[in-house]
């Protein structure tokens, strides 16, 4: 779904899992500054919105998602996952209840799946589910911004910031009276920083959460009854995972960044030693210089030096091995 927000000045289209947004209006350092900053706002109308309504909710999305969700209060942030029989991430959902409904965003184009899911597991639940996509659009208010949201809007309010879940119609107004507009690439570039995994990016076909950090935040341990929560109580009680997400600074004399896929190896064997991971997302921050997350063997030294394809990488721990 294209955004209005595409013909703002300066507005370069994103590419790939973001086509449809701007990747940035002109100034890729200064849009991530303003959102630093706390001013500003990112387009992220390209991501989709389902909502569930109905009496039994919070006690049927309990069942099926990978957090504790049965007591939610309203206008409480969360985030939860969606696990296939096996454990591996098939969804990440961000998600707030507003009294009445359940809100939540999801990665582009995936909302379809996630409804026939949803739509396979009512059985006799009193609930309702429904893509919001075409009528709403979400928008991301950083951490420190002081912009108020529209009357009515439901507001999913994280220590990174506020996800607006906007009337689709009012997104040129929003963005009219909420300026400058941000671009995906500043947005993720914050998002690397705050070693925040992503659905699509951080994850492949065979992703288990503890590799990406996710238990805590969007895995609780401490409820069951939900799809694949054999593997992450299994994994927690009685090993590791087979690997995990670190963050690594990029040698900054390199033009190019590593793209996502790109082979992570030691520095010391070369780029025709073994493959030890993948680089998920790489991008240029404005104070950091080139980043990246990856992906890496569990039994990786954490102070290894590494190369991305020709890069020479830094490593931080994320997930502990």
């Amino acid at each position: 779904m294209k955004s209005p927000l595409l013909s703002l000045p300066g507005a370069v289209p994103a590419e790939g899992r973001d086509e449809g947004v701007a990747a940035h209006y002109g100034d890729l350092f200064r849009e991530q500054r303003a959102l630093a900053d706390g001013n500003g706002f990112v387009d992220l109308s390209h991501r989709g919105v389902v909502t569930v309504t109905g009496d039994d909710r919070l006690s049927w999305l309990h069942l099926l998602l990978t957090q504790h969700v049965s007591d939610l209060a309203p206008h409480q942030a969360t985030e939860a996952l969606i696990l296939s029989a096996n454990g591996h991430i098939e969804h990440a959902t961000y998600l707030v209840d507003d009294g009445t409904t359940v809100w939540m965003h999801v990665e582009p184009d995936t909302q379809a799946d996630l409804i026939a899911y949803l739509e396979s597991m009512k059985f006799f639940y009193r609930v309702e589910v429904a893509d919001r996509t075409p009528d709403t659009a979400v928008v991301h208010l950083p951490a420190g911004s002081i912009a108020e949201a529209p009357d009515g809007v439901a507001v999913r309010e994280t220590p990174q910031g506020r996800d607006l879940f906007l009337p689709r119609d009012g997104l040129e107004a929003f963005a009219a009276a909420h300026g400058p507009a941000a671009g995906i690439l500043a947005y993720e570039a914050l998002r690397v920083e705050g070693h925040r995994p992503r659905v699509g990016f951080e994850t492949d076909h065979r992703t288990i959460p503890h590799e990406l950090g996710w238990i805590g935040t969007a895995v609780h341990l401490q409820k069951g009854c939900y799809r694949g929560q054999e593997t992450v109580a299994r994994v927690h009680n009685l090993g590791k995972p087979p690997r995990r997400l670190v963050f690594l600074h990029l040698d900054g004399s390199e033009v190019h960044l590593p793209g996502h896929g790109t082979p992570v190896r030691l520095a010391a064997d070369g780029q025709e030693g073994r493959q030890l991971g993948f680089i998920t997302t790489s991008a240029r921050h404005h104070e950091l210089g080139p980043i990246a997350l990856a992906l890496v063997k569990r039994n990786v030294a954490v102070d290894a030096e590494l190369i991305a394809g020709d890069t020479a990488a830094a490593q931080e721990t994320v997930v502990e091995p």
